[in-house]
């Protein structure tokens, strides 16, 4: 075998069995990095040459960015803006059918856009209209697959630190590629809100409380004025960066400040609250920036050993129709997405297939779309969706009670995600619209 073929089975096999062993995923793509460049190169040099790309990937201005929006997302989850999200969501779409369930949807998005994390939307969200639905006569099952399916739609809607990510592995514009977001996150919305009606109307209208009240002009204008100083932060951030007030960067740490300060207006952030909130935002930073460190020594592991050469080839070896080939890949990162989080996703196969779709006349801001929404379906699938942990647990369910109903609103989103695969615009208007690209 030549070095390339013993470097790419190393990592292929190593990487596999190690996460199936449940070894934390950093530790599960470093050790096979390092092996792996052994392979390739005198073995005295390999174990620093990494280290030192481990260094290079995270010695970057922009990834400022990250640990400011986490921190700020941890802030808006600790503020207590999801009440307000949710009862402006509710004088949104209260008076149609299956009014609780898109209630759950449309919070989700909002929520989710504003703390940047599908996670904290799931619980909080969840932790709320869970009793809510279950009092109307909903069924908890379908309670939860509302919730669950919904909340990764804030990973595409910006801001959004997938997106930061991708910009730093693919030399894109924050800005393009958060314009880019809207289109495929609104759909997605969308593809939740129609499963969710088609379901009601077979299985729940029956059992739910009907609504009848129609609230009065008052109550719309109060509940709307409540929720839009949590809403403005997604105007400051993505208003700052696409007029050039701001870089992504400086952004962050604008949201940061901007969540503090309404955290204290509201009160439900007090200042024995931070060392708590700092914390946890702490720990998730340290997370992402291990992956994105280890990932780097990956990426330059797998290039040193031409390894994205050899995928290519093998790529263009089974169909050479830019159709097939986007199909291939999209199907790939599907199953990737099922066992990995889209970070360490992102960092390991965006190197490979990126060279390969700009080759096929794939425009990189499209390319971003296609992948952040479709890693984001990985959340929400068995066996390590964190999202579907978090709302079947929300709910009090098991995870395959949750699952029953949910693999309709999968079908729902797939279908989405293909329509952003083929039609481009939906990802590519609004950066042209902008002069983002």
């Amino acid at each position: 075998m030549t070095p390339t073929a013993v470097a790419g089975l190393i990592l292929l096999v190593g990487i596999i069995l190690l996460i199936a062993t449940s070894v934390p995923i950093a530790v599960a793509i470093g050790l096979p990095t390092v092996i792996a460049a052994m392979a390739v190169m005198n073995p005295d040099v390999a174990a620093m040459s990494v280290a030192g790309r481990m260094f290079t990937g995270v010695n970057s201005f922009s990834l400022l960015a990250i640990p400011f929006f986490v921190l700020a997302g941890v802030l808006m989850n600790s503020g207590g803006i999801a009440a307000r999200l949710i009862d402006a969501a509710k004088v949104l779409v209260g008076r149609m059918p299956a009014s609780m369930a898109l209630t759950n949807v449309v919070a989700n998005g909002l929520f989710g856009s504003v703390s940047g994390a599908a996670v904290a939307a799931a619980s909080a969200v969840g932790t709320i209209m869970t009793p809510r639905m279950t009092k109307d006569g909903y069924s908890r099952e379908y309670t939860a697959a509302v919730n669950v399916a919904s909340a990764p739609s804030g990973m595409l809607i910006p801001p959004s630190n997938t997106f930061i990510v991708y910009s730093l592995v693919s030399s894109t514009s924050i800005a393009a590629l958060f314009m880019a977001g809207v289109g495929p996150g609104t759909l997605w919305v969308v593809a939740c809100m129609i499963v969710a009606l088609i379901l009601y109307f077979r299985h729940e209208k029956n059992n739910v409380v009907q609504v009848t009240e129609r609230p009065s002009a008052k109550v719309v204008g109060v509940t709307l004025w409540r929720a839009i100083p949590s809403l403005l932060m997604i105007v400051i951030v993505v208003g700052g960066i696409l007029g050039g007030a701001f870089t992504a960067t400086e952004s962050s740490a604008i949201a940061v400040v901007y969540c503090l300060v309404l955290g204290f207006l509201y009160k439900n952030i007090k200042l024995k609250d931070l060392p708590e909130i700092i914390l946890s935002a702490t720990r998730t930073t340290a997370v992402v920036m291990f992956l994105v460190a280890v990932s780097a020594g990956l990426s330059w592991v797998m290039a040193f050993a031409r390894i994205p050469d050899m995928i290519a080839n093998g790529l263009l070896s089974v169909t050479d129709s830019p159709t097939g080939i986007l199909i291939i890949i999209m199907l790939i990162l599907l199953v990737v997405g099922t066992f990995m989080d889209p970070t360490p996703a992102i960092l390991i196969f965006v190197p490979i297939f990126l060279p390969i779709v700009k080759d096929i006349g794939i425009h990189p801001v499209h390319f971003g779309a296609m992948v952040v929404m479709n890693l984001s379906v990985g959340v929400i699938t068995p066996p390590v969706g964190n999202v579907l942990f978090v709302g079947a647990k929300v709910a009090g369910l098991r995870m395959e009670v949750v699952i029953s109903k949910l693999w309709q609103f999968l079908v729902g989103i797939i279908l989405a995600l293909f329509v952003v695969v083929f039609v481009p615009a939906f990802s590519l208007w609004l950066p042209g619209v902008f002069g983002l690209i």
